[in-house]
């Protein structure tokens, strides 16, 4: 779906600017990009303070969250920094399920988001 990518490239970059205050080095990869990368590998964002990565970040979107992208997160969370994915509040569940089968239940941290539209 073409909104997803707009999702997660919003949500990325928005990230971005919110932990700016806590990181003094954030990188980050935009869908389809690899500018970036910790290790050879292209997480969504880089979270470092003093020349040492602290965390990676990976945003998810309702379609992006499959077996094989969990297969992913298991790569990147072995890598030394502690990983943190973000996923729409409502796949919360369906992700942490998907974390404890594939055995990394607690290596990677899940965050969630919400968009929300309140009409008149």
């Amino acid at each position: 779906m073409k909104n997803e990518k707009l999702i997660h490239d919003w949500m990325v970059s928005y990230l971005k600017e919110k932990l700016s205050r806590d990181y003094n080095d954030i990188k980050i990869n935009l869908e389809g990009e690899n500018k970036s990368d910790f290790k050879g590998h292209h997480p969504d964002v880089i979270l470092g303070n003093h020349g040492h990565i602290l965390a990676l970040m990976e945003v998810e979107t309702e379609g992006s969250i499959t077996p094989e992208k969990a297969d992913e997160w298991k790569t990147l969370s072995a890598l030394g920094a502690k990983l943190i994915v973000m996923v729409p509040r409502p796949s919360k569940a369906k992700v942490i399920d998907l974390l404890w089968k594939k055995g990394m239940a607690d290596k990677v941290s899940v965050g969630s988001y919400e968009l929300t539209v309140n009409m008149p």
